[in-house]
């Protein structure tokens, strides 16, 4: 993937690697719930965060961390595939406005409750932030069997804005509110994974537009899409669930499965179009 080509980042990184652990509040068993979330690995549905906070009445306090561009290798990484989704999402959305970034180590407060990297890469609709542990690049490689190529992480990063996008058009305060209506924890995850196939989709829909608001700066180059695609299928629902040894449950899909994320993800590369990205059609 093309990124180093002088394409500079959005400079809205908040770097709080190093700072240690925020301040939990709601205790021990805050956290560990929320570790356990960790099964949902890649992006935790912002209704589930949003909900699991307000159970445990989890709020924390974290010290800021430095603001702007980081000098190292991953930092810059994130920051420009950032910047250039930040800049596709302000040519095709209006009143786009960009969420914040944070990177940090291990747990930190958000305004969702305590997050920890357990949970993988996830979006807090409350502060509107993506929260990235960069150490799950690794984990995604050797755990996960996922590609550990550039677009493969940026696929990770752009789902997340994806799940900010949704905040944005409304569709995740509507997912909620179906959820609320619903007579069934089945039912209940429907909307969950309608949800997180459409950030697929954005995702798909990010790449295809990299290149053109970036002039080519930021660009998929041979083998990429492949690479990503691997990936979306590394993590589908059904996937983990049998890699994990259990028997495969589609009750309990809460982000779809592998071959519907490589499906979404090509639709919205193929299409470089959001109305493109109608996962809820037919709910």
């Amino acid at each position: 993937m093309r990124w180093r080509g002088g394409q500079r980042g959005g400079g809205g990184i908040e770097d709080r690697r190093g700072m240690g652990v925020g301040g939990i509040a709601g205790g021990g068993l805050g956290v560990t719930v929320l570790a356990l979330l960790g099964y949902f690995i890649f992006g935790i549905s912002p209704e589930t965060t949003t909900q699991v906070a307000t159970q445990l009445g989890a709020a924390g306090s974290q010290a800021e961390g430095e603001r702007g561009t980081p000098e190292d290798d991953a930092g810059l990484f994130v920051d420009v595939i950032g910047g250039n989704v930040n800049a596709v999402w302000s040519d095709l959305l209006m009143g786009y406005r960009a969420p914040t970034v944070v990177l940090y180590e291990t747990g930190t407060a958000t305004g969702c409750g305590f997050g920890q990297s357990a949970m993988g890469p996830f979006y807090c609709p409350t502060d509107q932030t993506v929260y990235l542990d960069l150490g799950f690049w690794q984990q995604m490689q050797t755990q996960l069997g996922a590609s550990g190529a550039d677009f493969a992480k940026a696929y990770v990063i752009a789902h997340e804005f994806g799940h900010h996008v949704q905040t944005l058009t409304g569709a995740s305060d509507d997912v909620r509110k179906a959820q609320a209506r619903a007579t069934s924890q089945a039912e209940a995850n429907r909307f969950s994974v309608a949800l997180e196939l459409q950030a697929d989709c954005y995702a798909g829909v990010w790449a295809a537009n990299a290149a053109r608001v970036s002039g080519g700066e930021v660009a998929l180059t041979t083998g990429d899409l492949e690479e990503g695609l691997k990936t979306a299928s590394a993590i589908g629902d059904d996937t983990l669930q049998q890699r994990n040894g259990g028997r495969v449950s589609p009750d309990g899909f809460t982000h779809g499965t592998s071959a519907q994320r490589v499906e979404w993800l090509r639709r919205g590369y193929q299409s470089g179009d959001p109305a493109s990205c109608d996962t809820f059609r037919g709910y």
